[in-house]
């Protein structure tokens, strides 16, 4: 029995999540602070349980047909989207560094960035739904280049960490279209000086936000189809990773030095689910039902192993204020 996904339920979650960013914006965060490491950890920990929470409870009590192996799916989903969101977040703190950036005005620049992103995946998952519903082979294409630019990451190593932002087309563009002032005017992207209104940088700072977070996306939206083609699940899991991405990152950033290994496990998570994609047909002869399970088994435990590799091996990684390392 397939689940009964109906308009209300698509129109019930997106109304979840207008009311979210709705109560973090204007009741909970309504002034620009510093957010500290356990408040972080905190909401960071809110968000996976809501998560959990809707795969395993509001889920199947409110749509008709839900099954266990959904609830698996989305999980998957989740995990993969908010494992690929811990590389967005290193270089977001690299632009945050580079841009030097207050640390109480981050928070507003990750709300509208995160804002930004959840208009651009919803768009780019129903345009990639529509587009596998009509010409299934191009989850061929997905799987081959998900595969290439695991390898890619993987040959890569650390060296693909290194963000310059001034060099990027975004930053470019925006300076020869937009006068620019030099200096911050508070938490404001745009202001008035000489009665010409000009952007910030902060605005600049934001728009690579923006920028990275497409170019991510080019990862993370095939790798989700290669979990599942159910348009629902994709995008309730991407939604859900996505709005725990701001206090993963307040977590993340004060750490990032010490999971320098996590990029290879990263690496092997697209690998695998690229080369899943490549061959499900066959691994579903060979596995059936269990294919799910081992997906988010080998994801969870990739992600975890290199992170506890991280931290056994030492060796953190110092970066001192220019962004370099050494």
């Amino acid at each position: 029995m397939l689940a009964a996904i109906t308009a209300w339920h698509w129109v019930g979650f997106v109304a979840f999540v207008l009311v979210a960013l709705a109560l973090d914006l204007g009741v909970l965060n309504r002034e620009s602070r510093e957010v500290r490491f356990q408040e972080a950890l905190g909401w960071t920990a809110v968000w996976a349980a809501s998560a959990v929470a809707f795969a395993l409870v509001g889920a199947p009590h409110l749509i008709a047909g839900w099954t266990a192996e959904q609830s698996t799916t989305f999980l998957t989903g989740y995990v993969v989207e908010l494992s690929l969101s811990m590389d967005n977040v290193f270089v977001i703190a690299m632009i945050f560094r580079y841009f030097a950036v207050p640390a109480p005005w981050q928070r507003r620049v990750l709300f509208w960035g995160i804002l930004g992103a959840l208009v651009m995946r919803g768009v780019m998952i129903l345009a990639g739904a529509a587009l596998i519903q009509r010409f299934h082979w191009t989850l061929y294409l997905m799987g081959a280049f998900l595969l290439y630019t695991g390898i890619k990451m993987l040959a890569a190593g650390e060296d693909g960490d290194s963000v310059e932002p001034e060099n990027s087309i975004p930053v470019r563009l925006a300076r020869r279209l937009f006068p620019l002032t030099k200096d911050f005017a508070g938490e404001r992207f745009v202001t008035v000086q000489a009665g010409r209104r000009m952007l910030t940088p902060l605005a600049l700072v934001l728009i690579m936000v923006e920028a990275t977070d497409v170019v991510f996306a080019l990862d993370s939206i095939p790798a989700i189809f290669g979990v599942t083609k159910d348009p629902f699940i994709v995008f309730t899991s991407n939604v859900f990773a996505i709005l725990g991405l701001r206090s993963l990152y307040f977590v993340l950033a004060s750490l990032m030095g010490y999971f320098r290994l996590l990029k290879y496990g990263l690496a092997l998570v697209l690998m695998f689910i690229g080369a899943k994609m490549l061959a499900e047909h066959w691994l579903k002869l060979w596995l059936g039902d269990y294919l799910t399970n081992v997906s988010l088994g080998f994801v969870v435990g990739t992600i975890l192993t290199s992170m506890l590799a991280s931290v056994l091996l030492g060796g953190r990684t110092v970066s001192d204020d220019d962004g370099s390392k050494s």
